[in-house]
């Protein structure tokens, strides 16, 4: 899989290429298509009459996909007057309108910008000014999280829509109502310029579409990921790196695929990376249908959603596939027809792993990978019968290497930081000239994961050079919660870090000196529910009189997380 020219590359890739199945090529062919408007115009004249999506029982087929998200890519195009390069927000969840949007806003030839819902004003309003995004398409549900942050940011297009918006009329209607008046769902928000996504799609059916021409070095996505400064950075991913990793999915999961035949559940959004790639466009490339789950943390009713269909593939965290497994009704679903089951986001324990495999019949593929990688960089081979722990091996055409402190590749079986070159690597951060030399050095990515390699090759991540928090899947990252905590006038300094979770893998905990000496932690936690996304905000808070620091005064996190990690042994 890897092509190093020095001894130790070339063991590794003896390793690599002997332990994957025959039919898992080591290369791929990164430019398959001239563009991901290409790959999907392709997939609409193959399977035109075959359904693409499925969300709340409607089902939208890739005829009907192509003549709407051509109507959104018209309207970008002819009443916004927006341009090639231009970038447009998605914030929305699992919902028809998403892969409408999105394959739109790529026709047009415009660049998708990402955006969790559940962000905070403070975030949305980084997000939208660090792009620049000319437009943004928001569920209502959210829509008061824009209308506070709207005048400061360059937005110039605001399109609402509503759940309800792709069901048919009396269902919409429906999910409307319970959604608006019954789970009281949508917060008063006011954006008097905003117009509704139907109108849109009315009115762009009537305008003329016009083919961009786009090369597979033009910016497709900016997924935005934070860093060690706790600033969130834009992942710029091209059409060509986003083609690369499907090919390279694809090609990992050999003859598990069969075109126009697959059904995957995804209820992880497909505004995260994973299920971006991995769900949405490799699925659209091989002609299968999306089952997509608004509300993953219903488990009761994803599984009543389940067991209407046979699926036959399924994506997500080890923290969705542990609920799934403890809900009594899962049990009783159908998995004769699953053949692919894929976790990623975050570490799959082995209990977990064990328990899936005895109830569906399938291993579980624990796979592993960066935002700035688009983002599989390792999975494990589908021939695999048991959970090893491992991440896996290098995916075709990616080259790795372990390097120490000095940049010197270590020995066979020493950690070392894992580093990574190969055609899904993005082209840099938006506008961040800095940060992206610090990632990519000599056309090397630097992951910040130290990993080992056994003597089977598969490779173990044993640290984290970053001080990055997996919450879930998600990244948090400790300088934005400290950041947060600085804003309060009662803590005087505060250090966050993150501990192990038999809930979410690991969560966030924050040690405090108080300026204040009447701060209590349900103050803080309640400061912080105010500035965070639910996933960021500290689990518990530690007081102390002083915090460790080194010789220049840097916060010393790995000796709190170490205490952390001793008292935990201590304890046991």
């Amino acid at each position: 899989m890897a092509t190093n020219v020095n001894s130790r590359g070339e063991f590794l890739q003896k390793l690599w290429l002997k332990r994957y199945p025959a039919d898992v090529p080591a290369e791929i062919n990164a430019d398959r298509y001239s563009s991901l408007m290409a790959l999907f115009e392709q997939a609409v004249e193959r399977y035109a009459d075959q359904t693409a999506f499925i969300n709340m029982g409607q089902h939208l087929t890739f005829t009907q996909l192509e003549q709407r998200s051509r109507a959104f890519a018209a309207y970008l195009q002819q009443e916004l007057g927006l341009k090639k390069g231009d970038r447009v927000a998605l914030m929305m969840p699992n919902i028809l309108q998403y892969p409408v949007a999105l394959f739109g806003i790529l026709r047009a030839g415009m660049i998708v910008v990402n955006v969790n819902p559940l962000y905070t004003p403070r975030e949305l309003e980084h997000q939208l000014n660090d792009s620049g995004a000319s437009a943004i398409v928001i569920l209502t549900n959210f829509a008061h999280t824009l209308s506070g942050v709207v005048a400061k940011c360059p937005l110039k297009h605001i399109i609402l829509t509503t759940a309800g918006d792709q069901l048919s009329p009396l269902k919409g209607l429906l999910v409307n109502f319970v959604v608006r008046y019954v789970k009281k769902g949508v917060p008063p928000f006011d954006l008097p310029q905003a117009v509704s996504f139907c109108q849109v799609l009315k009115c762009g059916a009537r305008l003329n579409y016009v083919r961009p021409e786009i090369h597979n070095d033009d910016i497709a996505f900016l997924q935005y990921t934070g860093g060690t400064t706790g600033v969130a950075k834009g992942a710029m991913l091209t059409h060509r790196n986003m083609q690369a990793n499907l090919a390279q999915t694809q090609a990992c999961y050999g003859s598990l695929l069969s075109e126009g035949r697959e059904l995957v559940v995804t209820p992880l959004p497909l505004y995260h990376i994973f299920a971006l790639t991995v769900n949405c466009l490799l699925f659209i490339d091989l002609g299968g249908a999306n089952l997509l789950i608004t509300n993953p943390r219903d488990i009761p009713g994803m599984v009543k959603e389940l067991g209407k269909y046979r699926f036959t593939a399924i994506t997500g965290v080890n923290t969705l596939f542990n609920s799934m497994l403890n809900d009594p009704g899962f049990s009783k679903l159908d998995f004769s027809t699953l053949h692919l089951s894929a976790g990623g986001g975050m570490a799959v324990q082995r209990s977990v792993a064990e328990r899936w495999e005895k109830l569906t019949g399938r291993y579980l593929l624990e796979g592993y990978g960066l935002t700035e990688c688009s983002p599989l960089v390792a999975v494990n081979p589908y021939d695999i019968r048991c959970h090893n722990g491992s991440i896996g091996l290098p995916v075709p055409s990616t080259e790795l290497k372990l390097v120490d402190e000095a940049g010197n590749e270590v020995a066979q079986g020493e950690p070392g930081e894992l580093c990574i070159r190969g055609p899904q690597v993005m082209s840099g951060y938006w506008q961040q000239p800095v940060a992206t030399a610090e990632i990519l050095k000599n056309g090397w990515l630097h992951s910040g994961d130290i990993v080992t390699v056994d003597d089977k090759g598969f490779l173990h991540i044993v640290d984290r050079k970053k001080d990055m928090i997996l919450v879930s899947g998600f990244n948090v990252y400790p300088n934005e919660i400290e950041d947060v905590l600085m804003l309060h006038p009662g803590v005087f300094e505060a250090a966050a870090v993150g501990v192990p979770s038999e809930v979410s893998g690991e969560m966030v905990k924050v040690y405090v000196v108080k300026k204040d000496p009447a701060l209590t932690e349900a103050q803080l936690i309640a400061h912080c529910k105010i500035h965070l996304t639910g996933y960021k905000v500290p689990r518990s808070v530690e007081f102390r009189q002083q915090l460790p620091k080194s010789n220049v005064g840097k916060i010393l996190r790995r000796e709190l997380r170490d205490n952390v990690s001793t008292a935990a042994a201590n304890a046991a």
